[in-house]
């Protein structure tokens, strides 16, 4: 899985990152590398979160009324 992550840097000093198509996983650090790193970790808690929700082994079934 591919994510984009939208890297800015803060006025007040360090970097943001964001990944836009995880709404509210954003991360930030003293330099480039600490945030990059940290919306690693923000994303893979992010997705492991929705597991807890649809679990990866429910399968689909497709009911015709």
């Amino acid at each position: 899985m591919k994510l984009a992550i939208k890297l800015s840097q803060e006025p007040s000093g360090g970097f943001r990152a964001m990944c836009p198509s995880l709404p509210g996983c954003s991360a930030r650090g003293q330099t480039k590398e600490d945030a990059i790193r940290n919306i690693h970790r923000a994303v893979e808690g992010y997705l492991a979160s929705l597991d807890a929700i649809v679990p990866r082994d429910v399968r689909q079934e497709v009911f015709i009324v």
